[in-house]
């Protein structure tokens, strides 16, 4: 957990919601959206599970796949999973994680979810998605 908030650091604003916790433990939303959000996020900790950049940029939303100090948001992943995958435990983390993903609470309201996780599936914040371009994306 601690690794995950060292070492992905990078989210945009999005409305704050409740927790999912505070809401009880039921989710809330069509089983079609419930289903999607929970499929975003498997997405996402699969792609951070094999090392693999370019798909966890695939997952998040526009503006934080935008280019920075001439790297392309593939290379920043790339070599933000790099050091966290070789810290100790951070593959039984994800992997707990991901195990959590299927029967986690998942809240969507309008365009936003939050799907309550063991860790945050970026720094420190809560788990939040925004629904553009189509798809679910992982946001803050």
């Amino acid at each position: 957990m601690a690794v995950r908030s060292t070492f992905l650091s990078v989210l945009c604003a999005a409305t704050l919601l409740a927790p999912a916790s505070a809401l009880g433990a039921r989710s809330v939303g069509s089983a079609e959206q419930i289903a999607w959000v929970r499929r975003a996020a498997g997405n996402f900790v699969a792609a951070e599970l094999a090392g693999n950049g370019a798909s966890a940029c695939g997952i998040l939303n526009a503006p934080m796949r935008a280019s920075e100090r001439d790297r392309t948001c593939a290379q920043r992943w790339d070599a933000r999973l790099a050091r966290m995958l070789r810290q100790p435990g951070a593959r039984a983390s994800l992997r707990a994680e991901q195990r959590a993903i299927p029967s986690a609470v998942v809240v969507v309201d309008g365009e936003h979810a939050t799907i309550a996780l063991p860790a945050p599936l970026l720094a420190k914040r809560p788990n939040r998605l925004l629904f553009t371009e189509s798809c679910w994306m992982v946001a803050g």
